[in-house]
C-alpha cells in the first residue's frame, strides 16, 4: 500500500527508533513539548468546514436554474422588468426550499450524533527531569508522541503505535469490515511481517475500539492525517454525477435545443413577412418565454421536498434532495453484510458432538466455563452466557467451585477454567478446534467416552471445515479431571483431554431481511454483498436473506481485474468478500459504468468511498459520522424494508415531478408551434409575453399539487429515470396536438369575432383557452388509461386556477395586462374546444401508451 508510508514505517520500526523519529520519550512529552505541538498540528479532531456555503451552491447548482436565469438577463435586456423580476423570483424560491430542506437534514443528522466530551489517559511529565504521571486530557488536546495507555472500552483515539500490550483487542470493523475484534501487539524483534495497513498488529488506528486487554502505545498521527481523518475528507469532495444529475442536465438540453432551433425561426421568419424586426425580436422572446416553464425548479423541488417529508416519516432523512430521484431509478443495491443484513452480533446456533449429531453437553460444559472465567468475557462468551439463567446459576454455585483459570490470549487461542465438585477437580478447556483437538486424546459421544483416534481426528477436522465454510464460528469443548497438586494448574494439564464437542454461533440475519430482499426484487432492485468478512461467513448469510449467491469473489481479484474486466465479473456476481474501501468503490464505479444506477449502504469509514462513488448513499443513524456526511440518505431504522418503502416513495416523487415536466414541455411547445403559426400572418402578436408568463405562472402554481398525486403501481414496478428521449417523443406528439385547437381558436376568434382587428381581443381570448387546456390536459395525461383518479389536491388546484384565468380578464388587472372581457359566444367555443382537445388527447395517450413507456 502506497498511502500513509509513514505510518507504515511506524508500524515496522523498533521501539527506540520509534520514540526517536516522533520526538518523544517513553516517559512522555512534557508540557510545554504538548502544548507546542498543539499549535503545530492543531485540534485532534477531523476538520469541520462551514457547510452553509456547500448547501447554498448544491441548491443553486441545476440546468434548470442556469436556464431560467438565462431568460432573466434576456427579459432584462429586452426591457421588460416585470419578466425578469417574476423568474428571479422563481429561481429565489427555488434555491431557497432546496436550502431549507438540506439545511433542516442536517439539524436532524446532527440531532442524532453522540455529544459527549471524551478524554484519553496519556502518560507525560511537568519538565524534562521530572518521571512521567498519567492524567486525563481532551482527547481534542492529543498531540503525535504522546504516551497513550488504553484499556477495555475504551476508543482509541488517534493512530498510534503499539509499544507494549496484554492480550490487547481491538474491534476495527468500521475500517476494515471484519466482523470479529482482533489481536493487536507490538512488533515481534527480528520478524518483518507482511500485511495490508489496517491489518498491521502494532497499528491502532483512530475510531476503533478496544475490546479486551491494555496497551501503551505512542500517537502517531492526528485529526485528518489519521487514516481516519484521510477518509473522512472524501466525504468534502465533489461527488460523481448521478443518474438524476445526469438525467436532469439531459432534459435540461432538450429544452435548450427545442429553444435554439425554434427561437431563430420565429425571428427569421416574422421579420421577413413584416419587416419588423423589433416586433421579431418580441415574438422571439415569446417563444423563449413559451419553451421555458418558469416555475419548473421550483416545482421540481415541491415534488423533492414532499417526497423528502414522506420518507421523515418513513425513518429516513434525506440529506440531498435529488438523491429522492437517484433512488426511484436505483436497480442495483450494494449492502455490507455486518448490521445491515445481520444483526451484527454473535449468536449460539447449537451443540454437537465429535460426529455432528445434536448434544448439548459441550454447552453446559462452555457455559460452566464462563461462570468460573474471571478473565474477560468475549462475544463468544456473551452468547453462551444468553443460554442459562439465573437458576442455572445458582445450581452451578451451588454444586461447583471455582478454583484456577489459565487465561485466553491469542496465541494460545483458548481458555480453561479449573472447578471442583466435591473432592474432585475438573478443567474445562474452550477454544479454536485447532488448538483444542490437538490435546484430546479421546472423545464423548452419547454419553460414552471412547478412543480419539485418527479416523475420529479426521472427521471432527472436517466437520469443524464444513462449519466455517457455512459461515459459522465454532468453539471446541473439551475436559479431563486433574489432580490438585502443590504447583497448582498450568497448561501443561491442557493435554489428554476428552473432547466434549463443539458449540457453534451466527451472526443472526435481520428481521424482516428476507422479506425486504424480496421486496427490493419485486420492484427491480437487484442486491449484492460487498464485506470486508470472509467469503464462506458472507456466502451463508447472503443466502439466509434470500440472496442468490453464484460464485463468491474476492478482493485480491477485484484487485488484480482491470476496468474492463471488473466490469464484466459484476454483472453476474452477487456476493464479495475480502474488500478493502478501493475495492467497494472499483466495484460501485463497475455497475455504473454499465449502466447501472447504484445505491450502496454502508457504516464504516471504510465505506466512505463507496458512499461518495454510488449514485445515492445510505447510511443508518449508528453509522460513524465520516459514513453519515458522506452519505445522502440516513436510515433511522436499519430494517431494509424501510428503504425498500423508500424505493417506492422515491418512484412516486419522480412520476409526479415528470407529470409535469412532460406534460408542460409539450403543451408550451405546441404554444410555440402556434406562436410560429401565428407569426405568418399576424400584424401583431398573438399573445404578449407578460401574458404568457402569467398563464404560465397560474398553471405552475397549479401543478404544484401534483406532489400530492396518484401514481400507478404498475410505474412503482421497476427503476425510472429521467429520460430525455422519452421527453422529445412526448412533446413532439402532444405540442403539435395542442397547436392544432390553438389554430383552430385563432381561426374563430380572426374571422367569427373579428379579432383581427382587436389584438387585446385576440390576446385575451388566446390566454385564456391557452390556460384552461393546459390544465385540462394534465387530468388526462396524468396517467394511462388504468391510472387512479386525480387526487382532491389536482383537482381542486386545476379548478382554482381555470376560475381564476376566467376571471382576470374581468378583473383590475386586465389593463396592467393589457387584456379585455370576452364576448359571452366564445365562452360556448372554449366548451366545444376544450371537449374536442381532452378527447383527442385521451385517444392519442391510449396509441401512445401502448408504443412507448409512460413518463
Amino acid at each position: 500500500m502506497t498511502r500513509f508510508p509513514a505510518l507504515r514505517a511506524h508500524g515496522d520500526a523498533p521501539v527506540l527508533t520509534l520514540f526517536r523519529n516522533l520526538g518523544s520519550s517513553p516517559k512522555g512529552l512534557t508540557e510545554n513539548e504538548a502544548a507546542e505541538r498543539l499549535r503545530r498540528f492543531g485540534d485532534n479532531r477531523i476538520d469541520g468546514t462551514d457547510r452553509a456555503p456547500v448547501r447554498v451552491w448544491a441548491a443553486a447548482r441545476s440546468p434548470f436554474v442556469a436556464l431560467l436565469t438565462a431568460l432573466g438577463v434576456v427579459f432584462a435586456g429586452v426591457g421588460d422588468i416585470r419578466g425578469a423580476v417574476t423568474v428571479g423570483v422563481m429561481v429565489a424560491l427555488s434555491i431557497g426550499l432546496r436550502f431549507w430542506q438540506q439545511s433542516r437534514s442536517e439539524r436532524a443528522i446532527s440531532a442524532v450524533r453522540d455529544q459527549i466530551t471524551t478524554t484519553v489517559t496519556v502518560r507525560r511529565r511537568a519538565a524534562a527531569e521530572f518521571p512521567g504521571s498519567e492524567r486525563e486530557v481532551p482527547t481534542a488536546d492529543l498531540v503525535p508522541g504522546d504516551v497513550v495507555l488504553l484499556g477495555p472500552g475504551d476508543v482509541i483515539p488517534a493512530d498510534v503505535r503499539i509499544v507494549a500490550a496484554k492480550d490487547f483487542v481491538v474491534d476495527q470493523s468500521a475500517l476494515s469490515g471484519e466482523a470479529l475484534p482482533v489481536a493487536k501487539r507490538a512488533p515481534q524483534p527480528g520478524k518483518h511481517e507482511e500485511h495490508e495497513l489496517v491489518e498491521t498488529p502494532a497499528l491502532g488506528f483512530a475510531g476503533t475500539s478496544v475490546v479486551g486487554g491494555t496497551a501503551t502505545a505512542v500517537v502517531a498521527a492526528t485529526g485528518s492525517e489519521t487514516y481516519f481523518g484521510a477518509l473522512a475528507k472524501q466525504s468534502a469532495e465533489p461527488r460523481a454525477e448521478s443518474s438524476f444529475d445526469a438525467g436532469v442536465r439531459r432534459v435540461g438540453w432538450t429544452l435548450v435545443r427545442f429553444m435554439l432551433v425554434m427561437v431563430p425561426i420565429v425571428l427569421v421568419v416574422n421579420g421577413t413577412v413584416t419587416g419588423d424586426w423589433a416586433q421579431a425580436g418580441m415574438f422571439a422572446v415569446a417563444v423563449a418565454v413559451g419553451l421555458t416553464p418558469e416555475m419548473l425548479p421550483v416545482i421540481v423541488t415541491t415534488n423533492l421536498a414532499r417526497g423528502a417529508a414522506a420518507l421523515s416519516r418513513r425513518q429516513v432523512i434525506v440529506k440531498r434532495l435529488n438523491a429522492i430521484q437517484d433512488l426511484a431509478a436505483m436497480d442495483v443495491l450494494c449492502v455490507d453484510k455486518t448490521g445491515t443484513l445481520t444483526e451484527d452480533r454473535i449468536a449460539y446456533a447449537h451443540s454437537v458432538d465429535y460426529s455432528g449429531s445434536p448434544d448439548g453437553e459441550a454447552a453446559e460444559y462452555a457455559g460452566l466455563a464462563v461462570r468460573f472465567q474471571t478473565d474477560r468475557h468475549d462475544r463468544l462468551d456473551e452468547a453462551i452466557e444468553t443460554l442459562f439463567d439465573g437458576e442455572d446459576d445458582l445450581v452451578a454455585d451451588a454444586l461447583f467451585t471455582g478454583v484456577a483459570e489459565i487465561g485466553f490470549d491469542h496465541a494460545r487461542r483458548r481458555a480453561s477454567v479449573v472447578v471442583r465438585r466435591g473432592s474432585e477437580h475438573l478443567l474445562i478447556s474452550k477454544g479454536d478446534p485447532d488448538e483444542i483437538l490437538p490435546r484430546c486424546g479421546h472423545a464423548r459421544r452419547d454419553g460414552v467416552v471412547t478412543e480419539f483416534d485418527d479416523a475420529a481426528r479426521i472427521g471432527a477436522e472436517e466437520l469443524v471445515r464444513a462449519y466455517a465454510e457455512h459461515g459459522m464460528r465454532v468453539l471446541a469443548v473439551a475436559a479431563r479431571e486433574v489432580s490438585a497438586g502443590l504447583g497448582g494448574f498450568d497448561e501443561t494439564d491442557e493435554n489428554e483431554m476428552i473432547l466434549v464437542g463443539f458449540v457453534g454461533f451466527v451472526d443472526p440475519v435481520r428481521d424482516g431481511v428476507v422479506n425486504a430482499v424480496k421486496a427490493l426484487g419485486e420492484q427491480g432492485v437487484a442486491l449484492k454483498v460487498l464485506t470486508g468478512d470472509n467469503r464462506h461467513v458472507a456466502a451463508r448469510v447472503a443466502d439466509s436473506a434470500g440472496i442468490p449467491v453464484g460464485e463468491v469473489v474476492l478482493g485480491r481479484r477485484v484487485e488484480a481485474a482491470d476496468d474492463a474486466e471488473l466490469r464484466e465479473i459484476v454483472k453476474d456476481t452477487t456476493v464479495f468478500a475480502k474488500l478493502t474501501p478501493a475495492h467497494k468503490a472499483r466495484v460501485v464505479t463497475a455497475l455504473r459504468e454499465n449502466g447501472c444506477a447504484v445505491g450502496f449502504v454502508g457504516d464504516g469509514v471504510n465505506d466512505v468511498t463507496a458512499l461518495r462513488t454510488a449514485d445515492v448513499g445510505i447510511a443508518p443513524d449508528t453509522a460513524t459520522d465520516a459514513a453519515k456526511e458522506a452519505a445522502d440518505l440516513v436510515l433511522l431504522d436499519r430494517d431494509l424494508g424501510v428503504l425498500a418503502r423508500g424505493v417506492a416513495e422515491g418512484r412516486r416523487t419522480l412520476g409526479n415531478t415528470l407529470k409535469y415536466v412532460s406534460i408542460t414541455a409539450a403543451s408550451n411547445f405546441g404554444n410555440v408551434l402556434s406562436v410560429l403559426a401565428a407569426s405568418a400572418f399576424l400584424p401583431f402578436l398573438p399573445i404578449l409575453p407578460i401574458q404568457l408568463v402569467v398563464s404560465n405562472l397560474l398553471y405552475d402554481l397549479a401543478q404544484l399539487a401534483l406532489a400530492w398525486d396518484r401514481v400507478d403501481d404498475e410505474y412503482l414496478s421497476r427503476p425510472r429515470r429521467w429520460d430525455a428521449r422519452g421527453l422529445t417523443g412526448f412533446m413532439l406528439v402532444f405540442g403539435p396536438l395542442s397547436s392544432l385547437f390553438d389554430l383552430a381558436t385563432f381561426a374563430v376568434l380572426w374571422h367569427v369575432f373579428g379579432a383581427g382587428a382587436d389584438p387585446l381581443l385576440f390576446q385575451t381570448g388566446w390566454f385564456v383557452e391557452g390556460l384552461l387546456s393546459q390544465l385540462l390536459v394534465v387530468l388526462v395525461l396524468r396517467g394511462r388509461g388504468t391510472s387512479p383518479r386525480a387526487s382532491r389536491p389536482v383537482v381542486l388546484a386545476t379548478a382554482a386556477a381555470a376560475l381564476v384565468g376566467l376571471l382576470v380578464p374581468l378583473s383590475p388587472l386586465a389593463g396592467p395586462l393589457r387584456m379585455q372581457a370576452l364576448p359571452a359566444g366564445y365562452l360556448l367555443w372554449l366548451v366545444l374546444v376544450l371537449a374536442g382537445y381532452a378527447l383527442a388527447a385521451h385517444i392519442a395517450k391510449r396509441g401512445y401508451a401502448r408504443r412507448r413507456a409512460w413518463w
